[in-house]
């Protein structure tokens, strides 16, 4: 059987990343360690993956999507924004689902530290809380681009949106429509978006001296159980007069609670959501939408992604881009 970089990694208790290094001479990998390295390469007959190399080298004229979804509408214009600057550069798009499971997340990009891709462009999951992983790939030369959802951490190029602003506005708005008691139904605590997002709630709040300032409702993803919390939120003694949803996936349970409680829509209670549901167009009522410019978030990164794989030294970290959300009010707040 033959010995891989992991297996020298395992038995060192060092990071993939390292190995690799240390094996090509790199000057960021101290002396004793390259001794370690060599030795145990020596003992244990290694001898690199040739197949890796000469890939790594020539191109797979392919780059990896990983996302956490592509139920989302967001996730799907996103796709084509990315695909639109893939096809004219001749390269094809392989999309990797995580599911919002971080060891998904993990093992599909120690998957590419063997050469199959020539790039990533990644949104990471819900549970996603260390970078260690993207690190390591990048590590062994592969360029990385974020975007949507990011680790705040890592050095390379994020395509963002402005999540706090977006957020103010959108609860100022119920502010102004006349709500009084706004509650945020909330995602993962461990996405920077959905932080930001609550962020920017709780200010508009706080500048329009509501107190206490607010409400954060914690979901899940299963549809069922978002159901259960929504609809008991609705039937509880304090129930508010404002929903913000801080993700798609939350509009149908807040719809389906509220019809089947006879809650009507925007007279009993107000809804605003995070979305490019095209569907919103077309809801009863139709939906207020915070809605993100996800072709164009793609595009870009897939433009910044395509700099580095063509131009020398290209230098990823420099670039962080914030291409603003637009709120488009309709009938469920007005």
């Amino acid at each position: 059987m033959s010995v891989k970089i992991k297996d020298l990694a395992r038995q060192l208790n060092l990071s993939v990343a390292t190995i690799s290094k240390a094996l090509k001479d790199s000057h960021e990998i101290s002396p004793e360690t390259k001794q370690r390295v060599f030795e145990l390469a020596k003992k244990l007959n290694y001898t690199p993956n040739p197949y890796a190399s000469s890939l790594r080298k020539r191109g797979s004229k392919t780059i990896a999507v990983v996302l956490p979804e592509v139920a989302d509408s967001f996730f799907s214009l996103a796709i084509n924004g990315i695909e639109s600057v893939a096809h004219d550069k001749g390269y094809h798009v392989l999309i990797y689902l995580t599911h919002e499971s971080f060891e998904r997340e993990e093992s599909i990009l120690k998957e590419f530290q063997s050469g199959r891709v020539d790039g990533i462009l990644i949104s990471v999951s819900g549970e996603t809380r260390t970078s260690t992983h993207v690190r390591e790939v990048m590590a062994a030369g592969m360029p990385v681009v974020f975007f949507d959802r990011v680790c705040e951490d890592v050095e390379t190029a994020k395509i963002i949106t402005n999540d706090f602003e977006s957020s103010y506005h959108a609860t100022s708005h119920m502010l102004k429509a006349g709500c009084k008691k706004i509650v945020y139904l909330s995602t993962s605590s461990a996405l920077s978006i959905n932080n930001k997002r609550i962020e920017g709630y709780m200010k508009a709040l706080m500048d329009n001296d509501k107190k206490p300032p607010g409400c954060v409702i914690s979901c899940t993803s299963d549809s069922k159980g978002n159901y259960r919390i929504i609809r008991d939120l609705l039937e509880s003694k304090n129930r508010p007069d404002g929903l913000i949803a801080s993700v798609e996936k939350l509009t149908t349970p807040i719809y389906l609670a509220c019809a089947d409680l006879n809650i009507s829509i925007p007279e009993k209670i107000k809804v605003i959501s995070f979305t490019n549901l095209q569907a919103a167009l077309i809801l009863t009522p139709t939906l207020t939408t915070v809605t993100q410019p996800a072709f164009e978030m793609g595009k870009t990164a897939a433009s910044l992604l395509f700099n580095a794989l063509e131009k020398t030294n290209y230098n990823l970290a420099k670039e962080n881009v914030v291409i603003p959300s637009s709120l488009v009010i309709r009938n469920s707040t007005n």
